[in-house]
Formats: C-alpha cells, structure tokens, sequence
C-alpha cells in the first residue's frame, strides 16, 4: 500500500476555549431618574455597562406619586355627601306622602260626616213613614234617592233585635234582668232609633232597649261574640244597661 493511500489527516477549526462575551454598553438617556424620580444631570446615563446575557431590570415606569390625589379624594367625599342628601330627602319625602294622604282622608271623612249627620233627622221620618205605609209614590222616589247618596257616601245603619249589646254603639234606655240564674248574656230586645256609622266612625249611636238572657236561650254566634267581645260597663256608666231618658 502506498502513502498515498492512507488517510490524510484534516484539520478541524476548533476554538481552544468559550469565546468570552465582549462587553454591552447600555446608554440610558432618561431625564428623569426612575427610582429618585429626580431629574438627572446632563450624561449622567452614558456608560452604563453591563455583561452579554445578564437581564437588567427596568425601573419603575414614571408617573403620579404613590399617596392618593387631592382631588379625587375631594370628589369622592362630595359623593358620599350628595348621596346621603338624597337619601335623606327621599325618605322625608315619602314621610310627607303617607302624612298627607292620611290627612286627606281625615279630611274627607270628616266631610262625609258633618254632611251625612244633618241628614239622619230626614231618614228617620223616611223610616217612620215606610212603617205607617206613607212612604209612596214620589215622596218614595225622592227618598230612594237620597237614600242612595248616602249609602254611596259609606254610611251604614246598624241594630238589629236579638244581636248582642254593645255600649260603644248601642245607648240602652231600658235594661230587664234575665228570669233565670246561670251564664247570660245582654241582648238588644227593641231598636227604638236606628244607629248610624260611615267606616269606624259612628254618627249616632242605636237607641235600644236590653235584656239579659240564658246563654241557651240566644243563638250560638251571639253566645260567640259575647264571649270574643267582653263584658259590659258597670251600671250606671256611659252605655250601660240602666234606662235612661230618650235623647
């Protein structure tokens, strides 16, 4: 074999070492110091070095001072003050709705009152006259018709005989003791003059006269209401069961 034959060695380009990195220079041309927030003097950032591969951190962006503005604060209090004001006002002003409506009601009532009280004399002589059968023809259409203004305006006659004694609403003229001992309860025997009301309000009150009678002799809802309702005045007070002169 001849030397021409043999390989040839090739020589291969190698580095005998890491190339070390050649120095960065980094410029920082800020005017304004990011941490400090202090302007700088002229060149102050030329020549700032630092190593290939290395990460230099950024500063702090520029902007407004870490405490809260002045005038945002100012702002929001003015908001909080406006809306403590409306909410005040809100409230006094459904306050002055409810009054209002309330008073407009007693207004009216008392209004549906004084004008039906003056009406209640004209009533009764309708009533009598339905009993003596004098109440026909016009004097009948007329009385139906006020009559019927009146019921529009919410007025309600009340006692009835046989219901339960109410001194609130019921005057008794005349009072019979019951016949027998054991539980009783007082009773109205005899209207003499209707009672009037227009919703809780009562105009005047049913002239009647009482009896008191065994709880067996009466119906089972008045037996009820008697027990619902409580007792009677003491004799000889307002509404009691003493007689007393017509009115």
């Amino acid at each position: 074999m001849s030397t021409g034959d043999l390989p040839q060695d090739r020589t291969v380009g190698s580095e005998n070492g890491k190339q070390q990195d050649e120095p960065v220079t980094i410029r920082d041309r800020r005017r304004v110091d990011p941490v400090t927030g202090e302007a700088r003097p002229d060149g102050a950032g030329d020549g700032v070095t630092a190593e290939a591969g290395s990460e230099t951190a950024p500063g702090p962006a520029a902007g407004p001072g870490d405490g809260a503005d002045p005038e945002v604060e100012k702002l929001t209090a003015e908001v909080a003050e406006r809306t403590a004001d409306l909410q005040r006002v809100s409230a006094e002003y459904a306050n002055y709705r409810r009054r209002t409506d309330r008073d407009r009601e007693s207004t009216q009532l008392s209004a549906k009152v004084s004008f039906v009280s003056d009406l209640l004399t004209v009533l009764d002589d309708f009533e009598r006259a339905e009993q003596h059968g004098d109440l026909t023809g016009a004097f009948k259409s007329a009385a139906d018709k006020v009559v019927g203004v009146v019921n529009k305006l919410g007025l309600e006659p009340f006692g009835i005989e046989g219901e339960l004694f109410d001194p609130a609403i019921h005057e008794a003229v005349q009072h019979e003791p019951a016949e027998a001992s054991g539980p009783t309860v007082t009773v109205l025997t005899a209207v003499l003059r209707r009672g009037y009301r227009i919703s809780d309000r009562v105009l005047r009150p049913a002239m009647v006269t009482v009896q008191d009678r065994a709880e067996n002799e009466v119906a089972p809802e008045v037996v009820a209401e008697a027990a619902e309702g409580g007792a009677e005045p003491a004799d000889g007070g307002p509404g009691s069961g003493e007689p007393q002169n017509p009115a």
